[in-house]
């Protein structure tokens, strides 16, 4: 059965404001409101703070200065935030076979070009990125601890795990407050602590392919767990003829074919955040894989053959731990 989370009874309070590109909803039941209203301040504070160090579209930020550094001559010392995150985002890197990578800048880039262009990136830039990226570019040294850049023209890019290492933090940071149960949603990547007060969890609707007619909203029960999807609903292009996501695969530099989205819940959000991405590069069947040897994660996988405003033909796979009718996600401890 559902934990249901009996504590004192408190106030519910929400609070909002815009980082890391995105909108950030945070949600706390708190001692007082006053109590409630301070700690969301707090944790919307530490988002923009943790984007100071994560972003790779401020120059100032802890990672572009470290990109620029490339190639380093030695390891350079960087923060504990830094640090920690470039840690969870290679061992992704490495569970997916590279299908996540945080070296990945150099393709990002380009490929941001290419949307823009519409067309496809030429072979020797391509070629030069591609050069640029990869498990061999990047190694983390522990003792003393560092980070070496082993290619000219490295840029990281943690777009695909940053968000949900943010909203670990603030969880983190809220339960330090005595904030017992809080929900954290950056537009659609969500993470969630205890339940609220009376109630066996948080109910997040999971909107795969946004817009689409042949694919509905699905709700699951979220405590103690995050969810998050990855897809292309929003920002695909149209190359050729052909359909590509602005998720870029690392292992070929070029966007993944769509429309299709993955979704995980994992126990925490910098895990689904991560896992979500490297699944959806990987496709059903070895994103599928992927995901049963994580413990603790569930995943769902959608596309669209066809026409969608003619409704579509929907392509679904889960794996075995997907809650039934989305119902049920309950995290651990």
């Amino acid at each position: 059965m559902p934990e249901v989370y009996t504590a004192a009874p408190t106030e519910r309070t929400s609070g909002r404001r815009r980082a890391m590109g995105v909108e950030w909803v945070v949600t706390v039941h708190a001692a007082t409101a006053a109590a409630g209203d301070a700690a969301i301040a707090a944790a919307l504070d530490e988002v923009g703070r943790l984007d100071a160090i994560l972003s790779d579209y401020r120059p100032e930020s802890e990672l572009s200065r470290l990109s620029a550094a490339a190639p380093t001559p030695r390891p350079v010392a960087v923060g504990d935030d830094l640090w920690d995150v470039l840690t969870r985002a290679v061992a992704v890197r490495d569970a997916s076979d590279g299908a996540f990578d945080p070296t990945v800048g150099p393709l990002t880039t380009l490929w941001r070009q290419a949307r823009k262009t519409g067309q496809l990136p030429p072979p020797r830039k391509l070629a030069a990125a591609l050069a640029a990226t990869g498990p061999g570019t990047l190694r983390l040294v522990e003792e003393p601890r560092g980070v070496a850049l082993l290619r000219p023209g490295m840029r990281l890019d943690l777009g695909g795990i940053g968000m949900g290492f943010a909203i670990d933090r603030v969880l983190a940071l809220l339960r330090s407050r005595g904030v017992a149960a809080a929900l954290v949603d950056a537009s659609g990547d969500v993470g969630a602590s205890a339940p609220p007060p009376g109630d066996d969890g948080w109910r997040i609707a999971v909107d795969p392919i946004p817009g689409s007619t042949a694919v509905g909203t699905q709700r699951v029960l979220l405590a103690r767990a995050a969810v998050t999807t990855s897809g292309d609903a929003r920002q695909a292009v149209s190359i050729g003829g052909r359909r590509y996501s602005h998720v870029v695969d690392p292992r070929t530099g070029l966007g993944i074919d769509g429309p299709a989205a993955c979704t995980v819940i994992a126990p925490d959000a910098t895990a689904a955040d991560a896992l979500a991405t490297a699944a959806n590069v990987l496709g059903p069947v070895r994103g599928r894989t992927l995901l049963e040897n994580q413990a603790g994660c569930a995943g769902r996988f959608v596309a669209v053959d066809g026409d969608d405003e003619r409704g579509g033909i929907v392509r679904v796979v889960e794996t075995s731990r997907w809650p039934a009718a989305g119902i049920g996600a309950i995290g651990g401890d």
